[in-house]
């Protein structure tokens, strides 16, 4: 038997090392200048107890003060998951029409290929007051901000993964009698079929930032807001809890993705597959 990390025991070492940075956490927030700045991870768990659950924990050595249980994380964590939702839709859309349609016109790839590039390489956050004034402080203006984020990852990919289309299957498929309709239906969706999953799985963060950052610049609802009420008072506990609940759904979403993915994919070897061919 061996201790030695491989992949039918990842998940045990990944579990150790979340207990062990947790109880690092723990002993460190012990001290109470150091907790000041990091929190206490068990007061974050009893945030998110308060958020989501309705019932009252009553005063013990954890939790003196007891624990309100309000449940009032709802209708926050639904404004931010609808405009995540949206944003990761609407950009994943437009990226992979675009990026197609692009990679298949060379002209007007090569007329708007400067556009593209400056378009991308400005820091998409300075367009969030412009958006809060075009679309005003509803969910609109956040999921404008985050399509722009999501929008160009998926649009590189796609476009890449078509310009990586074989030569020789492409010329394989013309000498066969393939239209453009059916080649963009057999070679060229699938060739940038994985490049899309590989971008959507980066998305599905970048979609969170979108909306996070769009509550921070104006918002009356969603967990961004809830963190920036927090930071204003200074308390680091319900931000980190709120980092918390974030990270988690982030990685729910991305989950989701994954078996998408492995649905649509399953033509395509995994990587323990590929090494034992």
């Amino acid at each position: 038997m061996t201790f030695r990390p491989h992949p039918q025991n990842a998940r045990y070492w990944q579990l150790a090392l979340l207990i062990f940075f947790l109880i690092a956490w723990h002993l460190a927030s012990r001290n109470q200048q150091f907790a000041f700045f990091v929190g206490e991870p068990i007061q974050v768990a009893g945030r998110i107890w308060s958020w989501f659950m309705p019932v009252a924990v009553p005063p013990n050595p954890l939790f003196p003060e007891g624990l309100k249980g309000n449940a009032d994380i709802y209708r926050h964590l639904g404004t931010t998951l609808l405009e995540t939702v949206l944003a990761f839709g609407i950009g994943t859309v437009m990226g992979l029409v675009c990026g197609l349609w692009l990679a298949l016109a060379p002209t007007a790839s090569l007329i708007l290929d400067p556009f593209i590039k400056a378009a991308n390489s400005m820091p998409r956050v300075i367009l969030a007051p412009i958006f809060a004034l075009w679309f005003g402080l509803g969910i609109w203006s956040k999921v404008a901000l985050a399509v722009t984020l999501v929008f160009f990852i998926v649009f590189f990919n796609v476009y890449q993964g078509v310009r990586e289309v074989s030569p020789v299957v492409l010329a394989n498929a013309k000498m066969l009698g393939a239209n453009q309709r059916q080649l963009l239906r057999t070679v060229y969706l699938p060739s940038a079929t994985s490049w899309v999953f590989s971008s959507l799985h980066t998305s599905v963060g970048l979609a969170f930032v979108g909306a996070v950052v769009g509550e921070y610049l104006g918002s009356a609802r969603g967990v961004g807001y809830l963190i920036l009420q927090a930071e204003g008072t200074f308390d680091v506990n319900t931000v980190f809890a709120g980092i918390v609940v974030l990270t988690t759904f982030a990685l729910l979403l991305d989950a989701l993705v994954g078996v998408v993915e492995r649905r649509l994919m399953k033509w395509q070897p995994r990587s323990g597959e590929t090494e034992r061919l």
